[in-house]
């Protein structure tokens, strides 16, 4: 009975701010306001079949991809040197990759403004060596660079966790069995710390796809991804029922992701490649 009552404020809070919003915002999608009244309707996931909101869609999804494979291409190796670091060393770094996400998120990506700008930082220290203004803000490379950098360190971490919780005798094993470091990582290392990996890629990946807050910034008007459209939807032009059908899309295909990547490494104990 005590155990039922300690676990009922986690349940209530679980059921107030995550299923209450999605059933709404299911409903939202299903039901919209017609001249009658309240009536069902599909005429918001009919509406984003237009080959424009898939573009938008498609845009977004690929922009997810580029920023998760960057993620994880500088964050494996940065994980693998802090796993490799004397505990205090590591306790540093840690710091250091958790400190920016101390900071405001929208604050985080404000700052690369004065950065990127015409006028900015970047531009003035390529102005020295007679390198004329680039057009470095308001396009998909600003919108990506904003992705890498905010979500970098969700990628470290797991990756992180998992490498200093690697048994060191499997790696002492295959090297006295005569394997070399190329070896030794495809073989051994990145098999045992694919764990990480597929944590990394959901945290990354799923942020990623659906946020607007960087691609307003960075991206201005020249860049609309899925998250923009959703946002404006509900702020903007008032079409909740379009907004919401948006959002189920979005959350059917972040499922199938999950799914997906669960797939790949369904026991949690990494996957052989050979």
């Amino acid at each position: 009975m005590l155990k039922r009552l300690s676990t009922a404020p986690y349940l209530l809070w679980s059921f107030l701010l995550i299923v209450v919003p999605l059933v709404m915002v299911l409903g939202y999608s299903l039901i919209r306001t017609g001249p009658g009244g309240p009536e069902f309707s599909l005429n918001g996931f009919i509406k984003f079949t237009d080959p424009l909101y898939l573009k938008v869609l498609g845009l977004s999804v690929w922009i997810a991809l580029q920023s998760t494979v960057l993620c994880l291409v500088i964050g494996y190796p940065l994980a693998m040197i802090m796993a490799g670091l004397k505990p205090s060393a590591q306790r540093t770094a840690m710091t250091m990759i958790v400190l920016p996400m101390w900071m405001n998120f929208l604050l985080r990506t404000y700052a690369w403004i004065p950065i990127l700008g015409r006028n900015g930082l970047l531009n003035g220290l390529l102005a020295t060596i007679g390198i004329p203004p680039l057009n470095l803000l308001f396009n998909e490379g600003a919108v990506l660079l904003g992705m890498v950098y905010n979500f970098l360190p969700f990628m470290v971490l797991p990756i992180f966790t998992v490498l200093i919780r690697m048994d060191r005798s499997v790696i002492e094993a295959a090297q006295d069995l005569g394997a070399n470091r190329l070896h030794v990582f495809w073989r051994v290392t990145l098999p045992l710390s694919l764990p990480g990996v597929v944590s990394g890629v959901m945290m990354v990946f799923m942020p990623a796809v659906s946020t607007f807050v960087i691609s307003d910034l960075l991206g201005g008007s020249q860049v609309n991804l899925v998250g923009n459209l959703i946002k404006d939807q509900f702020l903007s032009v008032y079409d909740w029922n379009f907004g919401a059908s948006i959002s189920v899309v979005l959350m059917a295909l972040i499922l199938v992701s999950m799914w997906i990547l669960g797939k790949t490494d369904k026991n949690g104990s990494g996957v052989s490649f050979f």
